[in-house]
């Protein structure tokens, strides 16, 4: 727990209402407790017989978020998250999960290219008690990605309460590149969420319809699982690697000071050059790596600026009126840089090749349009019922029985909704007939997007994605190679990452064949 003084206080509470999401000091008081960003454990793995063995233990666990309270959490290999694992590109890995939450579970491995039938999908089921062992090559460039159960209308619920973790590839070239990358020193993974609590400490999940309408939003920011967060900079640049975990929220990161940071990566990893930005947008489960210049040792905060009205991903018509989305000022991360910070390199300019895919090499366009209740659009009816459910922690959760769509129709693990060829190329357009803002996510790859509304994407989307923001209204279309893993048997998913919505219907499965 570090101690601030006064004047420095009033510092951290420099950005607006960041305060906000902070514990509540007067400034009468002398100091305020900040506390210490807790950095996952590195997963390596251990070498045998030519393969990396990694192993994972879904648990139960307590954590103390709040100060004098206590909260019951999930975790992998400890109460809350999980270690952060590290592949490198062509090696062979196996995991075995174990199973020892007291209630079935499952784990996807987002953004990572595997069969269909080690992929982690709600098809893929690891009973109480049960160990899941599988074994796959790691087929990708270097990235940051990560790994999060994907149970069955429970998916948002078990992720809220702990069952997520990192994971990092790397490979040849990214070996070359002159970057930060001593994990924990200066290559530092930031999984960012909102959570919200009971007065006993508990996770207050979903308790009204407005949080399956909108998803959870929560009212205080986890960094790493760590409340009110603080990182000390030893070298004069970091490397951060933001994961946007949050079941429902988007973030604007940016810095009180208007500082540039260079942006080098999203999903698929590496972006061809590094962008000098003073603003991110991620949406839930897209992933950015980011560079920050700390030579001048001054102190600032990494924040979360409200989204503007204007946006196109802004709210629109009465899911604007039904609770204000992502429209905060909020901190993040405090950074208070060490004397005497250890010179670093240059970031380079050139980072990859990418090869554009051109819309001639697809075969066919598929579509897709999302929809939701309440007459925002709907394109159709799907299996239809209503839910019901109280407020409070983890066994609170309510259901709206399908009422969230995609092409007219809610999730069902017995229905094949398409069926790919193996090594076709295709584009897929998504039309977003709702109020809100989707987040689309396929497994199976990563692609490219090729526009919205006819517009092409920013340079930090033009490199290789597994999640596509589409605004209210917006049609966006993107191109992906489906190579690999022929299996008519398993599906993949294709869903909103907005947990709530995905738990509740918006998503739907594909078979490579």
């Amino acid at each position: 727990m570090l101690k601030l003084k006064r004047r420095d206080f009033i510092h951290t509470l420099s950005a607006g209402t960041a305060g906000l999401l902070l514990p509540l000091y007067t400034f009468g008081q002398s100091q305020q407790l900040l506390n210490e960003l807790k950095i996952p454990a590195l997963l390596d793995g251990e070498l045998r017989a030519g393969a990396r063995h990694f192993h994972l233990t879904a648990q139960t666990g307590t954590s103390s978020f709040l100060r004098g309270l206590s909260t019951p959490t999930l975790g992998f290999n400890g109460d809350f998250h999980g270690p952060t694992m590290r592949f490198r590109n062509g090696n062979d890995v196996s995991i075995s999960v174990d199973n020892q939450l007291g209630e079935p579970t499952t784990v996807h491995w987002h953004g990572l290219h595997v069969p269909a039938n080690v992929d982690g999908g709600p098809a893929q089921v690891i009973a109480t008690g049960d160990t899941w062992n599988v074994q796959f090559q790691i087929m990708q460039k270097a990235g940051t990605f990560w790994y999060h159960s994907h149970l069955m209308a429970k998916t948002g619920e078990q992720v809220y309460r702990g069952l997520s973790g990192m994971i990092i590839i790397d490979d040849d070239e990214s070996a070359e590149l002159d970057l930060p990358s001593d994990y924990g020193v200066d290559d530092i993974p930031l999984i960012v969420q909102d959570r919200r609590f009971n007065e006993d400490g508990s996770f207050r999940y979903v308790g009204m319809r407005r949080d399956l309408m909108t998803g959870v939003f929560g009212d205080r920011i986890l960094v790493n699982g760590t409340t009110s967060p603080m990182f000390a900079p030893r070298t004069t640049k970091v490397r951060f690697r933001i994961l946007n975990a949050s079941n429902a929220r988007s973030y604007n990161f940016a810095f009180d000071d208007g500082r540039e940071f260079e942006t080098i990566s999203s999903d698929g990893g590496f972006l061809r050059q590094a962008v000098k930005l003073t603003s991110l947008e991620l949406a839930p489960a897209e992933r950015a790596e980011i560079v920050v210049d700390f030579s001048n040792g001054r102190p600032v905060n990494l924040v979360s600026l409200p989204i503007a009205a204007s946006s196109p991903y802004a709210p629109q018509g009465m899911m604007r009126n039904m609770h204000p989305m992502n429209v905060e000022t909020l901190n993040i991360l405090s950074l208070w840089p060490q004397s005497n910070l250890e010179s670093s390199a240059v970031t380079p300019r050139d980072l990859t090749t990418i090869r554009p895919m051109n819309e001639s090499e697809a075969v066919r366009t598929r579509r897709f349009t999302l929809a939701m209740p309440m007459g925002m659009g709907m394109m159709g009816r799907g299996r239809g019922g209503g839910g019901a459910g109280g407020a409070g922690g983890a066994g609170g959760a309510m259901r709206m029985g399908g009422e969230f769509l995609i092409n007219g129709v809610s999730m069902d693990l017995g229905i094949i909704n398409e069926r790919v060829a193996v090594g076709d190329t295709e584009i897929w357009e998504i039309q977003n007939d709702s109020m809100m803002m989707h987040p689309f996510h396929v497994h199976h790859g990563q692609f490219q997007i090729l526009d919205r509304d006819g517009v092409a994407p920013p340079v930090t989307e033009a490199g290789f994605k597994d999640t596509l923001r589409i605004g209210p209204g917006q049609t966006a279309r993107f191109i992906m190679k489906f190579e690999n893993f022929p299996d008519p048997e398993t599906a993949y998913m294709y869903h909103c990452h907005i947990l709530e919505h995905e738990d509740n219907g918006m998503m739907g499965q594909f078979t490579v064949e």
